[in-house]
């Protein structure tokens, strides 16, 4: 038998008093896709992220998590999620978050594991001994990364995950996204960096007011608008006024 999409959205909406954050967005992820969620500041991505994290109550439409209503807890047991504006407790020392998302997963601390990904993400272990409000932004930045990874999960939603990373942390953080894609886990981001969304999925949503614009690979947007730019097809998709493409 075939598993349920990763994620399946029909008919979203969400207001905000008199603003429309999402109309009618109809949006499929499959299972082990690697998808990435792409539009202007205001477009609608983060409110999207919130109602099918069951943050935010959505005004009308549905949202399934393989398979199980996004409102059902039960749901989100097989995802891991790390929001744009990461902020551990800051009264924790850096091993003692790490500590708390295993427990908060359900799992033992594994030590080998966190060693693992402290490497992986060029993380010092000596930074487990610090205090989290003496983390530059980079650093705090790499640690929740490492908390969200910490157990595996068969989702991974991600809201700008490379956000302040220098040049070297974001090459490593991007090996971690593609280990866990050829491990056939969904991932699920939102980036403005649109190089990094061509390197990395193979399936793009483009949102825009509150819309889908666009969802196909990053290639079709291109050959849509006939550019060879990924960043030129993007703009030129979001101030289209044709219909949305679907693929």
């Amino acid at each position: 038998m075939r598993e349920s999409p990763a994620l399946r959205i029909r008919a979203l909406r969400k207001r905000y008093a008199k603003f429309e954050a999402l109309r009618e967005v109809d949006l499929d992820v499959g299972a082990g896709e690697a998808f990435g969620l792409v539009g202007a500041n205001g477009a609608g991505k983060t409110t999207l992220i919130k109602c099918l994290l069951a943050l935010a109550a959505c005004d009308a439409g549905t949202i399934e998590i393989f398979g199980v209503a996004a409102q059902n807890p039960v749901a989100r047991r097989r995802l891991a999620y790390l929001p744009e504006r990461f902020n551990p407790p800051y009264y924790l020392r850096a091993r003692e978050f790490i500590a708390m998302m295993f427990e908060l997963g359900g799992a033992r601390y594994d030590a080998a594991r966190v060693c693992a990904l402290f490497a992986e993400l060029e993380l010092e272990e000596r930074v487990l001994e610090q205090p989290v409000r003496q983390l530059s932004k980079g650093t705090t930045q790499k640690l929740g990364l490492a908390g969200c990874f910490a157990v595996p999960r068969d989702l991974y939603v991600l809201d700008e995950p490379m956000s302040g990373l220098d040049p070297a942390a974001r090459v490593a953080v991007k090996t971690v996204l593609r280990r866990l894609a050829a491990e056939g886990r969904t991932l699920f981001f939102t980036s403005h960096v649109l190089a990094d969304v061509e390197e990395l999925c193979s399936a793009i949503g483009v949102l825009e007011r509150g819309r889908v614009r666009f969802r196909g690979s990053p290639s079709a947007l291109c050959e849509r608008y006939a550019e060879r730019n990924l960043e030129r097809a993007f703009l030129r998709c979001i101030r289209d006024d044709q219909p949305a493409s679907v693929a």
